[in-house]
């Protein structure tokens, strides 16, 4: 049996669902979507799950939060990245403006991918990203050892944009659906978490 490594690009992926107009499909599975698109002579052998809070939408935050917390029950582990505030000028009026942008997400992917590359903890990583940034990392960890195969799973609707990732295919809304989370998760010492009303099912 093969180990295989996942390693989900969270907005990436985020941004994908949200196009597809359904929120209830953000709460997902990703052990059991990486389980769907694993082979049989393959064994889960870890998934990791690259975001970031917004703190600066409370809302949002809480709900992603909750959504990371049922994910760790499931075994995914977490690596959070963080947002940086980004200065504009509006080219209109000229006056300068704030906006927020996501940082380390990348970075930590290629970080992960190559260090368990090095670390022969896989045999075989998927890596479900449609962002051409990945582009190095991916090239970098196949060149590193040629027994291991390195792969690209590209987000739904996705797949014309990361054409130069090379991806296998790209998840179907199908495949989404059926890798829902649970609805509740208890998390010990009288904690419980339920999915969010903006992610329950239509």
């Amino acid at each position: 049996m093969r180990r295989t490594n996942v390693y989900v690009d969270g907005f990436n992926l985020y941004h994908a669902l949200d196009d597809l107009g359904d929120d209830s499909l953000k709460w997902l599975c990703l052990r059991r979507l990486s389980e769907s698109i694993i082979g049989e002579r393959e064994t889960l052998n870890s998934v990791k799950y690259f975001s970031a809070y917004a703190n600066w939408i409370p809302e949002a935050a809480q709900r992603h939060r909750a959504y990371v917390d049922a994910l760790k029950v499931e075994g995914v582990k977490f690596i959070p990245g963080q947002f940086k505030k980004k200065f504009l000028k509006c080219k209109s009026c000229g006056k300068q403006y704030h906006t927020h942008e996501e940082k380390e997400t990348d970075v930590n992917i290629a970080i992960h991918l190559i260090r368990d590359t090095f670390e022969d903890s896989f045999d075989r990583a998927i890596v479900i990203s449609a962002d051409t940034d990945m582009r190095t990392a991916v090239e970098m960890a196949r060149n590193i050892s040629g027994t291991k195969s390195i792969d690209v799973v590209s987000p739904p609707g996705r797949f014309g944009k990361a054409r130069s990732l090379s991806p296998l295919f790209a998840l179907t809304k199908g495949k989404i659906k059926a890798a829902r989370l649970n609805d509740e998760y208890d998390l010990g010492n009288g904690k419980v978490v339920k999915v969010p009303n903006n992610y329950r099912k239509i």
